[in-house]
């Protein structure tokens, strides 16, 4: 796509917030199964971690998403783009989704108003990694350049 950056000179701070954005994750998963042990896995409760709401289920899906975004990020080469564009999109049609169902019996990861709060700006800033991070050949950063609109 000429419409994405390649080779961006912060591509480097880009793919960090990336991986910081995993180990938030992680972290929040780990966290969660420690609050949440002894529960159901998808039990609507008051446990929360970090202020959000959370259930077993969640935070297993929390330190999956988020050893996925730092396996990505460890191994490079234009997975970490891909990895972070496509669980971004994931984390948005959730998040999305678990606002829809906040107050009804459906909301089964245990969300509340911040945890959707915070999985929707962690997407963004996971979605903004992957649109900056893309490395390529000097010819298709110069195709890039060539590209864009210069004001």
């Amino acid at each position: 796509m000429a419409h994405t950056p390649v080779n961006h000179p912060a591509r480097p701070v880009y793919r960090a917030i990336g991986g910081l954005v995993g180990l938030y994750f992680v972290v929040f998963g780990v966290l969660g199964i420690i609050a949440s042990a002894g529960n159901d896995v998808l039990a609507r409760d008051d446990t929360k971690v970090l202020g959000q709401g959370t259930n077993l289920g969640f935070s297993m899906l929390t330190i999956l998403l988020g050893a996925a975004i730092l396996v990505g990020t460890a191994i490079g080469r234009n997975l970490d783009v891909a990895i972070n564009q496509w669980l971004a999109y994931a984390l948005m049609a959730l998040g999305l989704a678990e606002l829809a169902f906040l107050q009804t019996d459906a909301n089964i990861f245990n969300f509340s108003i911040l945890t959707d709060i915070v999985v929707l700006t962690l997407s963004l800033v996971l979605l903004m990694a992957g649109m900056y991070g893309k490395v390529g050949t000097d010819d298709e950063h110069e195709a890039w350049q060539k590209a864009r609109l210069v004001l």
